[in-house]
């Protein structure tokens, strides 16, 4: 398995018509496709030493971007001019148990003292993880952040209980209706009780504390049953009824009431919110954590795994259709973004096959142990690929 980072990096000394032609060629091109496919651009002449004669071949009018490098990288890279980044937001997805990927990530992220975590959005269980990293924050720093959310997580771990799922939306509609049987197919089914998950939220993250100034912007996301329409939470809203409203599977829990809309879970209408994230942040580096599987070598053929398959397939078609929208709505802005990724199934062998309701010890400590590692290359790369020496990335550095 690989890890895909894939990225847009912008240069600042770029004059105008290059950097209108970079914003074009960003959002014109599916930026996560494993092969992009970029219109076609002039290919810059090499840099030759300065004691070389210049080679003929090269000769012709100037390139867009030269990039110089002190150390040679591999071909169809260059360096990035600033890394790690020092300015980061972060977009992270729900999914589950699967979502332990991400407290390894946000753990690794937060030992590196340079990076400032600017805006967080983020649904279902990566909503959770965007609360208990904010709050943490505002009240304790780095420190207070990451023993936030490794409290949160083992306490989730060591009471492997139906009401630790709930906590983090580890059933969705349809592993629900495996779960359950015709009981809930017939909707003669209780929805569960949402007081005790109310209480565990509330002993874990400080709301209060998510209005401080110290605390990073939050984006939470949730889905209006009225219309289906993205619910867009931000700090001075959010209270336990926006965090159940995020996780809330609607054939498991109530459907939780806020100021007299009721909402489920927020994977519904974005899973993350990417595009909310890319018109709100200040800052040009993007990083989306993506730990529901897109990939699948296998054909399901048991009720169980079509309807997980089919799971994976609805939250990710969430998700591209949030970078569609980046691509067409800013197309003609030529922002300086740079969208980056770490996906959890190229650090977990086997990931699709996998539920993301399993909270054994041994599982959600892989997924921690590969977050931190996928994250620690993510820091350590230092280069992001090139197409056609356009300003569209991608790199597949080898998994360890």
């Amino acid at each position: 398995m690989s890890e895909k980072i894939v990225g847009a990096h912008h240069d600042s000394g770029l004059q105008g018509a290059a950097r209108t032609a970079a914003s074009r060629l960003l959002f014109a091109t599916d930026i996560w496709s494993g092969a992009p496919s970029p219109p076609p651009a002039a290919e810059p002449p090499p840099v030759s030493p300065p004691t070389r004669t210049p080679d003929p071949v090269a000769q012709g009018p100037a390139p867009a971007l030269v990039v110089t490098t002190p150390a040679p990288v591999a071909h169809g890279q260059v360096r990035s001019e600033q890394w790690p980044v020092r300015k980061l937001s972060l977009a992270l997805q729900g999914g589950g148990t699967f979502a332990a990927f991400t407290w390894g990530v946000l753990e690794r992220l937060l030992e590196e003292p340079t990076i400032e975590i600017d805006t967080i959005s983020g649904a279902s269980a990566g909503a959770i993880n965007a609360l208990l990293l904010a709050s943490g924050f505002a009240e304790g720093g780095r420190e207070g952040a990451r023993a936030r959310l490794s409290r949160f997580w083992i306490r989730l771990m060591h009471e492997a209980s139906f009401r630790s799922l709930m906590l983090i939306g580890g059933f969705s509609p349809a592993g629900s209706s495996v779960a359950f049987g015709p009981t809930l197919r017939s909707g003669q089914f209780d929805p569960f009780d949402l007081d005790p998950l109310r209480q565990a939220l509330s002993r874990d993250i400080n709301f209060a504390a998510l209005c401080d100034a110290k605390c990073p912007k939050l984006l939470i996301a949730a889905t209006r049953i009225r219309d289906g329409q993205q619910q867009i939470f931000r700090n001075e809203a959010i209270s336990a009824d926006v965090a159940l409203a995020s996780t809330c599977p609607p054939l498991v829990h109530c459907a939780v009431e806020i100021d007299g809309e009721g909402y489920w879970d927020g994977g519904f209408g974005g899973n993350p919110p990417l595009l909310r994230l890319a018109q709100e942040t200040t800052t040009s580096d993007l990083l989306l954590i993506q730990v529901t599987p897109a990939r699948d070598n296998y054909v399901p053929i048991t009720l169980a795994a079509i309807d997980r398959r089919l799971d994976q397939i609805a939250a990710n078609a969430a998700l591209n259709t949030e970078i569609a929208a980046i691509e067409w709505a800013q197309s003609n802005a030529a922002p300086a973004l740079r969208l980056s990724r770490i996906a959890a199934e190229d650090s977990v062998d086997g990931l699709a096959q996998r539920s993301s309701a399993d909270l054994g010890r041994g599982f959600i400590r892989l997924l921690h142990r590969s977050g931190r590692e996928a994250a620690g290359r993510w820091l350590g790369q230092g280069t992001v690929g090139t197409e056609a020496q356009c300003a569209l990335t991608a790199a597949e550095p080898a998994l360890l």
